[in-house]
């Protein structure tokens, strides 16, 4: 076959799929966007671009890959990296941290449901379990084709929002710039900088199985790093937009646990309802794939002890999920691996180098 070839209409949904993960319950709620980016002012958004650059290459880099080594188990790319040693480390490493990353979205789903609805976290909690256990069970080729087609209508509405609140309040970026130093906002790291790589480095360890599985589905390298690009771009955008549109208004969202309803509120209150259920279905687009990623790890996918997997992760994750704050359980868990990512984006960027180096 040409590696050439590619299809439109794959190239798009392998990007939606690829934007439907990363948006989750911290960039849906807000909250993640917040401490990474928001929080920084103007630098912030510099590391919002300098995480454009560095999701472009690790996605192409991880689709494309699995496009051409059509790995056994979607989780040997770390080996192909970083060898048998290290690469074990990373992937029984990135497997308790997805998972750890499912446990957020079941505490984003119920925190939404909390603020808006006023109703008892585990409501939200226990929905979003359902939901994505019922998925899961139909196995990666249903996930990419669902998720594929709600994350880019996500993306839209939020960037809708985002600019909605950035032009309804131009002023308020300045003065949200000149009042961050005197708020005490939760961040993600001391500088910019490290933010921005401790953000690309979790969104790795969520992404390396998934895009090697989805590249192997792909018919040529074009189609697959087409579709990440198209993936990485849309979503650094939305990112840099709900930045600029949480700065505007960084007083009124700096203690919320789900600042992007306080923008929805600010449009109009009825916004805020159906933006309410956005949320919700955006950090489905980004549970469905993580639980998906760790009971494939344990069984092969579709089979009854993939199944049976899905339901004890899904019920053992709303277990835990309901009983922690959502805000902190994103500082923490996102941060902490996040600079494990990083030591992975090196060692990417050494191993790209050295083959340029070998066909030159």
């Amino acid at each position: 076959m040409n590696n050439d070839d590619y299809s439109v209409k794959t190239v798009i949904t392998f990007g939606g799929a690829f934007i439907a993960f990363l948006i989750g319950s911290g960039f849906a709620t807000g909250q993640e966007v917040l401490q990474y980016f928001t929080s920084y002012g103007y630098r912030g958004i510099a590391g919002a671009v300098l995480t454009l650059i560095l999701l472009l290459f690790v996605g192409v880099s991880f689709i494309t890959v699995g496009q051409e080594e059509k790995f056994e188990r979607s989780s040997d790319i770390f080996r192909y990296y970083c060898g048998d040693t290290l690469g074990g480390f990373f992937d029984y490493f990135a497997t308790v941290f997805i998972y750890l990353s499912f446990v957020v979205m079941i505490a984003g789903a119920g925190a939404t449901v909390e603020q808006h609805f006023g109703l008892p976290v585990y409501v939200g909690g226990v929905l979003m379990a359902l939901m994505a256990g019922f998925t899961v069970s139909f196995g990666l080729g249903r996930i990419v084709d669902v998720i594929g087609r709600i994350g880019p209508t996500i993306v839209v509405i939020s960037i809708g929002l985002g600019l909605v609140s950035i032009f309804g309040n131009f002023d308020g970026i300045a003065r949200g710039q000149e009042a961050l130093p005197t708020m005490n906002i939760m961040k993600a790291s001391s500088n910019w900088i490290f933010a921005a790589g401790s953000y690309v480095g979790f969104c790795m360890l969520w992404l390396a199985s998934f895009l090697a599985a989805m590249g192997a589905t792909a018919k040529s390298r074009k189609e697959a790093a087409y579709g990440a690009g198209l993936g990485a771009i849309g979503f650094s955008l939305a990112v840099i937009v709900v930045a600029l549109g949480l700065l505007a208004y960084v007083k009124d969202v700096a203690a919320s646990q789900i600042p992007m309803l306080i923008l929805a509120e600010k449009v109009h209150p009825m916004l805020a309802n159906g933006f309410s259920l956005i949320i919700v279905a955006g950090i489905y687009t980004t549970a469905v794939p993580l639980l998906w990623s760790v009971s494939s790890r344990i069984a092969e996918d579709k089979s009854p002890r993939f199944r049976t997997a899905t339901i004890i992760l899904a019920v053992a994750g709303l277990v835990v999920g309901i009983y922690l704050p959502f805000a902190r359980l994103v500082n923490i868990v996102y941060v902490i691996n996040g600079y494990v990512g990083i030591l992975l984006l090196g060692i990417m960027v050494l191993k790209s180098f050295r083959q340029r180096v070998a066909k030159a």
